[in-house]
């Protein structure tokens, strides 16, 4: 299965050959997998990689339910999906963004920035759907009081738990990506500090056992990154066309408000009403059981509170700024044409014409008034 046609080979086990068929790689280690499925001395391993561990069975009036929580087993499986990961990028880059770019004749520039946006369009739209049905079919939005009542929410229903493990394989696996689509190095700082908030924000939901308020807030984050991306993907095609930069701005500041809505009322008033469990490392509650005291808990809301004071403190002065350079853009477009209208104007001449220096009337007498004689 080869994702790029190429016209030059590389030296085996070079970098550029590392580069150009990390996709094939990753595939065929993937393809190994799934093969060893088929044999019943590989089988066991193989269900490491693919299928969550740690689930339990917890009794429920209707019967038994089967339930999981998190381990050090979860690495390999996550390990697994950075390369399902891999995969899907080279997919989407080969089939869809790079047909696009050779039709947009972009450059390098605007071409990084369109492959960066267009792969995390294709993402965070796919996110969006997944998080808003597990949301919805878990019932967190219907009964927001769930999101802290019996916490630690130490054992996951299926999807919810799977949910996360590609969530942290995805963001995982943006890593070596830098290294493998070649992204320019003042590029690398900033997606850095993108990937290291993502990954810290989930895999501290999943850790602290708070995975129902994580799902909410990562709907809300994707959502408006949607927005986002979805802008500039328009923006590259149509560079008069920022109608959808207006629209992101309105989701950003509501999503925004939202999110700090939901830890003021999770961390600030739901949590302290939870009584507190007692330690029990092999249930997984070791790092709940050490967030859920209230000096811990009040340096973690004061960190969000003041990570999203800075962020809509940038937002705001970015809008600032764009609609200063909108109006000395339009005000100056308004002088020049001001200035070509005087200049096209024609000059108002008298009747008649010019003979020797001198107006002349069309019936060849002087234009100019007679003066009478007083008597």
């Amino acid at each position: 299965m080869a994702f790029r046609r190429r016209a030059k080979s590389h030296p085996l086990f070079s970098q550029e050959f590392l580069i150009h068929n990390h996709a094939d790689i990753g595939f065929c280690l993937v393809l190994s997998v799934l093969i060893a499925l088929m044999f019943e001395v590989t089988a066991k391993t193989a269900f490491l990689f693919i299928l969550p561990q740690y689930n339990v069975s917890v009794p429920t009036a209707d019967g038994e339910l089967v339930q999981y929580h998190y381990g050090l087993k979860d690495l390999v499986t996550i390990l697994f999906y950075i390369f399902i990961a891999i995969i899907l990028h080279a997919v989407v880059q080969e089939y869809a963004l790079d047909k696009i770019n050779r039709r947009l004749h972009l450059s390098k520039v605007k071409h990084s920035k369109f492959n960066e946006s267009g792969q995390l369009v294709a993402f965070h739209l796919t996110s969006v759907i997944w998080c808003l049905y597990v949301v919805v079919t878990e019932g967190y939005i219907s009964n927001p009081r769930s999101l802290w009542e019996n916490y630690p929410h130490v054992y996951l229903p299926f999807q919810v738990k799977f949910f996360y493990l590609c969530q942290l394989a995805y963001w995982l696996h943006a890593l070596p990506e830098l290294y493998f689509q070649k992204v320019r190095k003042e590029e690398i700082p900033r997606q850095l500090r993108c990937i290291a908030l993502y990954l810290v924000h989930i895999a501290g939901a999943y850790l602290l056992n708070l995975t129902r308020l994580g799902l909410i807030l990562l709907l809300l984050q994707y959502l408006a990154e949607f927005f986002f991306h979805m802008a500039r993907l328009v923006y590259f095609t149509d560079e008069n066309n920022e109608k959808l930069f207006n629209v992101w701005a309105v989701v950003f500041v509501v999503t925004r408000l939202f999110t700090l809505t939901l830890y003021i009322l999770v961390i600030g008033f739901g949590l302290p009403r939870v009584e507190n469990q007692a330690l029990d490392p092999e249930r997984g509650n070791f790092f709940s059981f050490l967030f859920n005291n209230i000096l811990f808990r009040m340096s973690v809301l004061l960190l969000v509170c003041l990570f999203q004071a800075s962020v809509m403190w940038r937002f705001i002065h970015f809008q600032l700024r764009r609609w200063r350079e909108y109006w000395n853009e339009q005000s100056s477009r308004k002088r020049a044409a001001a200035g070509a209208k005087q200049q096209a104007k024609p000059l108002k001449r008298d009747s008649g014409y010019h003979e020797n220096g001198v107006v002349k009337a069309e019936n060849g007498t002087s234009p100019r008034t007679k003066k009478l004689k007083s008597p």
